[in-house]
């Protein structure tokens, strides 16, 4: 009899403080406290302006169809067409991957947290995110300074272009824009995966970029800081540095063309990769302006510069090149034609 009523006690204990968890980790959830059992991530879109979820919620939804239908179309235009086999075709090929692929990472997880209110992202998910973030935006960058590249020695030296721009040399340019940015970009997720996050687990992001993420922890983030920004200006900067360097040169080449017609020619060829290089540099100088100034503007601009800057590059560049390229244009009008 005593032994059961100590049963029934010891139960009754059991059952309290199972009970006073449950509450703990509740209430620990709602104020954004990472208990040791947390196994994922709040993320907290805008802070001071929640409102401009549901005014975003529509253009990004459109934007991502359009992007994602935009280089669908090209890259069947590309595959379909033999006369675009070409290396500079492979390469905006490659172009067109990478932009499906970070619309892919980024935009529906927002649309789900707009929509839905589903903002917990596991850990996993989170680094995985980060990881596909960095590497895929410093091998974008890496495109274009290749295509830079193609241009500058089609119009400089236009007789040595099909010794040098080859299928081989894409194959091995590929090579380089993987291994580089995977080996660069890899130990970004990693030292934020390594750090103890035992206080808030509230990002305040849409996405999990490795800033947002890192400033949780309670560990010292010198050293990820310290990566993040010589990683990020090695290889954004040396790409953008090469980009231009190649329109200086192609802009002094073309001003001594004297042939009628010719410069016009060469401006337009390369009119289109300026415009969206310029395009993807000057975003990309905002964001940063206002991560630095951010005491001055709210802290929900870079956020929203931050989203945008995965799917406004990716919608424009397939249009851009559609309409300014007068091979692609031709390819789509008889895809069309055969389609009708």
């Amino acid at each position: 009899m005593p032994g059961s009523i100590l049963l029934k006690e010891s139960e009754k204990e059991f059952t309290k403080r199972k009970q006073e968890n449950i509450w703990q980790n509740m209430t620990a959830h709602q104020n954004g406290t990472l208990s040791t059992e947390a196994s994922d991530f709040l993320l907290n879109c805008f802070i001071r302006s929640p409102s401009w979820q549901h005014w975003l919620s529509l253009p990004l939804s459109l934007l991502f169809l359009l992007a994602m239908g935009a280089n669908a179309t090209l890259l069947i235009t590309i595959r379909l067409e033999a006369s675009l086999h070409q290396p500079l075709y492979y390469l905006l090929t490659l172009l067109s991957l990478l932009d499906i692929v970070l619309c892919l990472t980024v935009i529906p997880k927002v649309l789900a947290i707009f929509w839905f209110g589903l903002s917990s992202i596991s850990f996993p998910a989170c680094f995985l995110q980060m990881f596909i973030m960095n590497c895929f935006l410093a091998m974008e960058s890496c495109t274009f300074m290749l295509m830079a590249y193609d241009r500058y020695v089609a119009i400089c030296h236009p007789l040595r272009y099909p010794s040098i721009i080859t299928d081989q040399f894409v194959v091995k340019a590929a090579m380089f824009i993987l291994t580089r940015n995977v080996l660069m970009t890899l130990p970004i997720p990693i030292l934020s995966a390594q750090l103890r996050y035992c206080g808030k687990n509230v990002i305040e992001n849409c996405i999990c970029a490795n800033m947002s993420v890192s400033r949780l922890s309670c560990d010292d983030v010198t050293i990820n800081r310290l990566y993040q920004f010589t990683g990020g200006w090695t290889l954004l900067g040396s790409d953008l540095i090469l980009i231009f360097l190649s329109y200086t040169l192609i802009l002094r080449a073309v001003l001594r063309l004297k042939a009628e017609g010719a410069v016009a020619k060469a401006l337009s060829t390369c009119g289109s990769h300026f415009i969206l290089i310029l395009f993807f540099s000057t975003i990309l100088l905002v964001f940063v302006l206002t991560h630095v100034a951010k005491k001055k503007v709210s802290p929900d601009v870079p956020v929203l510069l931050n989203v945008f800057h995965h799917v406004i590059p990716a919608a424009l560049n397939p249009i851009v090149y559609g309409v300014r390229t007068q091979e692609i244009k031709q390819g789509i009008q008889r895809l069309l034609k055969k389609g009708c």
